[in-house]
């Protein structure tokens, strides 16, 4: 089909399905062979497979604020809410009279930090009990527990006795009921957007049976659910190598079984000849890393497992094959923006996919970066990846929010964001003229959850030839102009002035 063709059909609604720490190194699409995923690969076969597809801001929420929003966000905050001077996408659909719909069992989109990315949406439907979801005030007394590496009592520890058989689980319930919506309600619209924000295979990697035991059958007694947060978790001790084995197992249970009913709902696209007229987009906002004895989300420069991410889109005209441009999760809302027809006012940084999908490009961009707030700046090219790290103490550092917050984390109150205070001031973020309020961080402040830990300094690798991340060519004449080039896209970002700073680039 000629690119005018495909340009004439574009389609007039939307599917997004994003599975939340989906792996693209697991999936047989992308050559995985440890665990079974026939959906996701035969949705493969008809769409299009991009190879070098990369997340934005990590982790959850910010990587949500990269797709409905456009914007990243890790250069100036950690977590949190859409600010007062952005408007989701969600909200200029509905200008347009667009219905947009979501679908989710994500918790922290109901909680502090992540609890007005859905009021925009026309409806939405909450599916509850995943991982931190206060969903019951008390457990089940027959379920015996499961290891949870010192974390103490958490709300899944309540809520997981009431999941009686696999329909229960939070997963299948959200498949499920977007699978309903879809064939009970979106063809009343004249243009749709149905999201699909599925916690699985995110942990707890608890499910039931056959899937529990599927890839380890040998193990005894409690399946391990929690991957622990730590660097190096085989090395400290921290965990034997079956548990590792366990653990690794856990993850590609609850793969196969959210793979299994994803499935349910691609067979109902089918069905309802919703591809003959809708993109649907099949996506994650990062992966959980499965490099040597980093089994959790530890705080690791962005390896290729936990960075480099599968995408997927079918277009109406059935144009298949692979992209091997480079993409990263921004570009996903600039893509709905176009499909839709509407133009968002704040800043944003993503570029629409679809002209390579017609054929009328063959890249969009020569750079994207990513990170979490506090931590490395990555830059990813055609050359390399490159993470620079702070040169000294992690300072000057600031957090630019009007909506004060971050991540919740329940079993650690002493890690809530303090309130900003006498050094803050008022500063304007690029292309806005809301003021916002600049908090300064010192050295010696205890920052939010995900920007602590150690560094171990800069990393640059030629992914192309180097797929295991295994030679860091830093302190090679390689980084010098890997380090101009990522104070270049730093400039062209308009990143604060501390970031310069702080990673030694002013």
């Amino acid at each position: 089909m000629s690119a005018s063709e495909i340009t004439a059909r574009r389609p007039k609604n939307a599917i997004v399905i994003l599975l939340d720490s989906l792996n693209r190194h697991m999936l047989g699409a992308y050559g995985g062979r440890e665990f079974a995923t026939p959906n996701l690969d035969s949705f493969a076969r008809r769409a299009v497979r991009f190879d070098r597809h990369y997340s934005g801001s990590l982790p959850c929420i910010p990587a949500r604020h990269d797709i409905l929003c456009g914007a990243i966000d890790f250069l100036w905050k950690p977590w949190g809410s859409i600010e007062i001077w952005e408007r989701p996408l969600t909200a200029y659909l509905r200008a347009a009279g667009v219905v947009t719909k979501l679908v989710s069992d994500h918790p922290h989109l109901f909680e502090v930090g992540g609890e007005n990315y859905h009021t925009d949406f026309t409806a939405w439907d909450y599916q509850r009990g995943h991982e931190s979801d206060p969903w019951q005030t008390r457990p089940d007394p027959s379920w015996m527990g499961a290891p949870s590496f010192a974390r103490g009592h958490t709300p899944y520890d309540n809520s997981r006795g009431y999941f009686r058989d696999e329909t229960d689980f939070p997963g299948p319930r959200t498949m499920a009921a977007a699978t309903e919506w879809l064939e009970r309600s979106a063809r009343s619209h004249d243009r749709f957007m149905l999201f699909v924000d599925e916690f699985d295979p995110h942990e707890p990697f608890d499910t039931p049976e056959p899937y529990a035991s599927m890839y380890d059958s040998s193990w005894q007694g409690p399946h391990m659910i929690w991957p622990p947060y730590v660097r190096g978790a085989l090395a400290h001790g921290v965990l034997t190598l079956e548990q590792a084995r366990q653990i690794r197992a856990c993850y590609g249970a609850k793969l196969t079984m959210i793979d299994a009913w994803l499935g349910r709902l691609l067979a109902a696209i089918e069905r309802g000849g919703f591809y003959d007229d809708t993109t649907v987009i099949v996506c994650t906002d990062r992966a959980l890393p499965r490099r040597e004895g980093h089994l959790g989300q530890a705080r690791v420069p962005i390896y290729e497992p936990l960075g480099h991410t599968p995408l997927f889109i079918a277009m109406p005209g059935g144009v298949t094959g692979k992209i091997d441009a480079l993409t990263t999760n921004v570009d996903i809302c600039a893509t709905l923006a176009e499909i839709f027809g509407v133009e968002m006012a704040h800043r944003t940084h993503g570029r629409s996919i679809l002209p390579m999908m017609t054929g009328e490009a063959r890249s969009i961009r020569d750079w994207a970066l990513a990170g979490v707030w506090g931590r490395e700046v990555h830059l990813i090219d055609a050359e390399a990846k490159y993470a620079r790290a702070p040169a000294g103490d992690n300072a000057p550092l600031s957090l630019w929010s009007n909506r004060w917050s971050t991540m919740p984390i329940h079993h650690m109150p002493q890690l809530h964001m303090p309130p900003p205070d006498e050094r803050a001031v008022l500063d304007t973020m690029p292309g806005a003229r809301i003021p916002v309020i600049r908090q300064p961080f010192r050295a010696d402040d205890l920052l939010p959850y995900w920007a602590m830990g150690k560094f171990s300094g800069n990393h640059l690798y030629r992914v192309n030839d180097d797929p295991g991340e295994e030679e860091n060519r830093a302190g090679s004449a390689e980084e010098k102009r890997a380090a101009e080039k990522l104070r270049a896209a730093l400039i062209e970002m308009e990143a604060p002035k501390e970031q310069f700073e702080r990673l030694a680039l002013a």
